[in-house]
């Protein structure tokens, strides 16, 4: 008698690759051309599905492209706490995740998705709670640490971390606009002269 085991795993996997599959080509095609630009059969058709096999995973183009925005932000926050984590000391750490939260912002993988589509599609205040999740977290964090080690005087955490959050995401919004490495340098310096005002 058979439990069907195997077959009922494989077929898991085959969705689950499915899946992936679509938010892959999507992801290529989003960060490409834009989401006003892509259609569903487009992306079936790079993705090699059908339309019934995308209904199955996401109800909408929308929510393909929430699933993307989602595991966009996510490898940014990733990318950031990489960068702070390699620095030694925790002052440094602040500057090396803020500095790198500028430059993978002007990496094309992520700028148009990030910065450019999630907001105008998804609106200012979901866009922010994704943020929220993934860099802020990681921000705050680092600003509770520095706060307790007297580097940075006594005040509240939120505010401070909405302001800088605010000031990093206004700037990678202008810096997707405007592109350019001489941009980005002009913008870093005047990142770490801001972060040096903080400090005790």
């Amino acid at each position: 008698m058979s439990t069907g085991g195997p077959d009922v795993s494989t077929r898991a996997e085959q969705r689950e690759q499915t899946r992936l599959t679509l938010l892959r080509e999507s992801r290529r095609l989003f960060a490409t051309e834009g989401y006003g630009a892509v259609g569903l059969s487009e992306i079936v058709a790079a993705a090699g599905v059908t339309k019934g096999a995308l209904y199955h995973h996401f109800a909408s183009k929308t929510e393909l492209f929430r699933a993307v925005l989602e595991q966009v932000q996510q490898e940014v926050g990733e990318r950031v706490a990489a960068a702070a984590d390699a620095a030694a000391e925790p002052w440094d750490q602040l500057v090396a995740g803020c500095q790198a939260f500028l430059t993978v912002s002007t990496d094309p993988a992520y700028q148009r998705i990030m910065l450019v589509d999630g907001p105008a599609l998804l609106g200012w205040a979901e866009w922010r709670r994704l943020d929220d999740d993934n860099s802020a977290r990681h921000l705050a964090e680092a600003l509770t640490e520095l706060i307790a080690q007297g580097v940075i005087a006594a005040q509240p955490v939120e505010p401070l971390t909405r302001l800088l959050s605010g000031a990093m995401n206004e700037a990678a919004q202008w810096l997707a606009a405007e592109g350019g490495p001489h941009e980005l340098a002009d913008t870093q310096a005047a990142l770490s002269g801001l972060l040096e005002g903080l400090r005790t």
